[in-house]
Parts: C-alpha cells; structure tokens; sequence
C-alpha cells in the first residue's frame, strides 16, 4: 500500500487531498500546524480504515521541521509520495513589508520546502525512488502589486523544483509542481492578506486534490512536470 506525506494538511487544500489520498487507499502522513483541526482529520481519517500518522509542527520555525519530519518517519516509515503544500501569504508592498513577514513567508513557502527535501531524500533514493510533488502559484509567473513576496517565494519554489528534478532523476526520484491559481481555502482569512477577490470564482480544493492524485498515480516511467489548473475566471 502506498503512503503519501502532505504538509499543511489540517485545511484546505491539505485536508482534502488528504481524505481523496485515503479513498485512492493510501496511507497518509499528515504535517501541519497543532490544532484540533488536524487532531479531528486523524481521528476521522482513521474511523473510515486509513492507517495515519499525524504530527503537529510549525513549518514557519526551521528548528521544528527535522523532529517532525522523524517523528513521522518513525511513525510511518518512508513515503512514496511527497506532497509539499503548507504556504502562506501576504499583501502589502515590498518597499514597506516588515523583514520578519518576508523571513516568515519565505521559510514557510520555500526554505522548509528545501528542508522536507533534503531530510527525506537519502531514504527515498534508499527505497529506489518516489515522487515529490511541490504546490505553487500562478503567481511565479507573474508580478502582482502588493503579493511581491508570495510571487518571489513561488518563483524560487518553481526553480527549485525544476533544479531537484535534474538532480534526483537519476535516483528515480520524479518531481512534479501543481503551479494553482486562487483556490477557495482558509488563506484568505488569514491575517496577513488583504483581497476582494470573489471566492466562488475560485478553484475547489477538492478538485486541487484531484489534480495532485492524478499526478502521484503517474506511472513510475512517466512524470508530469508542471500542472497548471486555473479558474475558467482566469486570474482574479
């Protein structure tokens, strides 16, 4: 049975890849902030017959990713599938942003990213492969005024794929990014963005979900680079 690792996975997105992994019959390693959302996803994950090992972490502290991240392995060993999805976002222009948001931003985004990479690789080329699948935004495409930093840490997500892809191939490790335009989730209650946007124009996440199954369940032959699944809406 395969295992799937996916951070950010107590909401949102996370969550509902999450529950589509479990009905596609996988096991599931669930990283994401404490909180009683995740403790509930485990607790329910686990009525319905999914084997889960669920950890409560920090991925915006560097020193909280390593302990997690064994944590996890000790619990459910090396998984197949990769998937990293925590991310947050800030609006506000760069030449007024507070260091500490851009620091928070791009370790959350980007550096602890390069973190679950690096701890998990030397036991995924170990077991002769897997697949890591980083989510990423329209927004590496793109520059939008006031989301300056959210682009930056997109655009470096996207490099650092495509830079790890030509590394691991050769250890059958594949590497694919989901690149997403807005997606109705939690983000954008969140404290540090400020929108409009018209949420019902957005992307499902569970049809995020869909999209990240599809790309895990390429053949081990086969890998989809660069997905891109936007709203008929275009960019809101």
């Amino acid at each position: 049975m395969p295992t799937a690792l996916i951070t950010g996975a107590s909401r949102g997105i996370g969550a509902a890849t999450a529950r589509r992994f479990a009905t596609a019959g996988y096991q599931l390693m669930l990283l994401a902030r404490p909180s009683s959302d995740l403790t509930q996803l485990c607790d329910d994950l686990t009525t319905s017959g999914c084997a889960v090992a669920g950890v409560g972490a920090d991925l915006s502290d560097p020193e909280a990713v390593q302990p997690a991240l064994l944590s996890l392995v000790r619990q459910g060993g090396t998984p197949n599938v990769v998937i990293n999805n925590a991310g947050m976002a800030y609006t506000g222009s760069l030449a007024a942003m507070p260091l500490g948001q851009w620091l928070t931003l791009m370790q959350l985004n980007l550096t602890a990213v390069f973190q679950v990479c690096q701890a998990l690789i030397p036991s995924l080329r170990t077991q002769g492969g897997g697949h890591i699948i980083n989510v990423s935004s329209h927004a590496a495409h793109n520059a939008f005024p006031n989301w300056g930093a959210y682009c930056v840490s997109k655009a470096a997500l996207s490099s650092f794929s495509r830079c790890l892809a030509a590394e691991e191939r050769s250890h059958g490790i594949r590497v694919s990014t989901l690149t997403l335009g807005a997606v109705n989730t939690p983000l954008w209650d969140s404290e540090t963005v400020d929108s409009s946007f018209d949420r019902h124009a957005m992307l499902d996440a569970g049809r995020v979900a869909d999209a990240l199954l599809f790309l895990a369940e390429q053949p081990a032959t086969q890998v989809v680079e660069d997905l891109t699944l936007m709203p008929a809406a275009g960019a809101l």
